[in-house]
Parts: C-alpha cells; sequence; structure tokens
C-alpha cells in the first residue's frame, strides 16, 4: 500500500515502473510504486525494496543517489564492500565500516565525518581504541569510554565532556571511583557515589548536590546512614531512615 511522500526518484522526477528493467517483479509483490523501489528517492522504499530483494543489492553500489548506495550496501556481498570506505557520502561508508571486519575500521579513524567515526568506535578492537581518545567530538568519545578495555578508564575519567566521564563512573573499577568525587559534575559523582563501596561512602556524604547525597543515603552503613539521617534536606533525611530500617530489618533477618 503506498505511504509517505510523492514517488519521485532522486533527480524529482516521477517514478516510472514502465521503464524500469525490475518491472517484472511487481507481479511477485517484491516491489511496487509507492511502497517498495529502488528509484525513489524516499529511503523507507528503498530499504524495503533490498529487504525484499537482498540479490539486488549488489548491482546498485555505484547508483548515484547516496541513499540507494546506504541501503543497498547494508544487503551487499561483503567482498564488494571495501570500495565503499571511499565512497564521498559518509552514510555510505558509516554501513561499510559497521559490516565490514572490525580491522577495516582502522582506516577510516581520522574520517572528517562525525557518524563515520561514531561507526568506527564501535567496529574498532578495544586495544586499537586509544585511537579515537582524542577525537574532537564527544560523541565518538563516548562510545570510546563504554567500549574501551578497563585499564584505559582511568585516562578517560580527565575527559572534558561530562557524559564521557559519567560513562567512565559507571564502568571504572570501584577502587577508583574515590577520585571522582570532587567532578565537577554532579551526575558523575553521583553514578560514582552508587557505586563505590559502601564503606567508602562517606567521600561522598557532604556533597553539595541533592542527587548525589541521595545516592549515599540509599546504600550507605548504618553509622553513615545515622548522620545523614539529620541531613538539612528533608529528602535525604527520609532517604537515610528508609536505608535504617532496611538494615536493622536485614538484622533481625539474619538473627
Amino acid at each position: 500500500m503506498p505511504e509517505g511522500p510523492e514517488p519521485l526518484d532522486w533527480q524529482g522526477a516521477a517514478v516510472d515502473c514502465g521503464g524500469c528493467r525490475h518491472a517484472g517483479r511487481l507481479a511477485e509483490g517484491l516491489c511496487g510504486p509507492g511502497w517498495a523501489c529502488a528509484n525513489d528517492r524516499y529511503a523507507p522504499r528503498i530499504e524495503r525494496f533490498f529487504l525484499l530483494g537482498p540479490e539486488q543489492a549488489d548491482a546498485f553500489l555505484t547508483h548515484p543517489y547516496f541513499e540507494v548506495r546506504a541501503q543497498a550496501a547494508r544487503r551487499a556481498n561483503l567482498f564488494r564492500l571495501p570500495p565503499l570506505l571511499e565512497d564521498p557520502d559518509p552514510a555510505v561508508r558509516a554501513v561499510a565500516i559497521l559490516r565490514l571486519p572490525a580491522a577495516q575500521a582502522r582506516r577510516l579513524v581520522a574520517d572528517p565525518d562525525r557518524a563515520v567515526r561514531i561507526a568506527v568506535a564501535h567496529r574498532l578492537p578495544p586495544s586499537d581504541l586509544h585511537l579515537l581518545r582524542r577525537d574532537a567530538d564527544p560523541a565518538v568519545r563516548l562510545v570510546v569510554a563504554r567500549r574501551a578495555e578497563a585499564g584505559a578508564l582511568p585516562v578517560l575519567a580527565q575527559d572534558p565532556d561530562p557524559e564521557v566521564r559519567r560513562a567512565v563512573a559507571a564502568r571504572i573499577d570501584p577502587a577508583w571511583l574515590i577520585h571522582l568525587r570532587g567532578d565537577p559534575e554532579p551526575l558523575v559523582r553521583r553514578t560514582a557515589a552508587l557505586r563505590i563501596a559502601p564503606e567508602r561512602l562517606g567521600a561522598f556524604a557532604a556533597d553539595p548536590d541533592l542527587r548525589v547525597r541521595h545516592a549515599v543515603a540509599e546504600r550507605a552503613p548504618a553509622p553513615l546512614a545515622r548522620s545523614l539521617a539529620r541531613d538539612e534536606d528533608p529528602l535525604i533525611r527520609e532517604a537515610a531512615r528508609r536505608r535504617l530500617a532496611q538494615l536493622h530489618e536485614d538484622s533481625d533477618a539474619g538473627a
């Protein structure tokens, strides 16, 4: 059933099934105007064409319209994809990177387009992610922080972007979390407080941010919870009292 905008090709002309070499597929329900067509400029229709006929993909890898090349690259034979790493369109290069063996990703670590470098960050072996550690785009560095080997995380904890540091706080060895108590971003400190060993939570107990102290109160050992039960903020006091009640119940259950 037709959907979306009027069926037009990539140059704005009306789609003409009569002159298409794939017209024979119409009767088989494998394509149709306004539904599934490699000559259309509307991406969902192009995608559907190759979903229904993946064997057609190889023939479209040099099509003049980038969206056709990108959708064809998702279904084409892997051995036909290396030339697409030099495609003029970043969407095509990104698809090629995501499908080719990880070793190929090194070729585009300096690609000028952030979407391509994000794809590279997803595909590089963890041992090679240092190549993108200083990338100019924080979205690239965020992928690095989420995939990097444990030994690289302390260095990434100094990243200028708070989302990158927060990703580090969620993965770094708990022994390192104490070093994040002075991070300028409260959500980084909160992430650290949610993971640090309970006996070290005191380092975060006087944090100026309510969200951080609340995370402390929910995990605090009894002495710290009693201290936070006198916090200036009623939400913290209530969280600390709930924590004390939980510890009391746990103690009774273990007796």
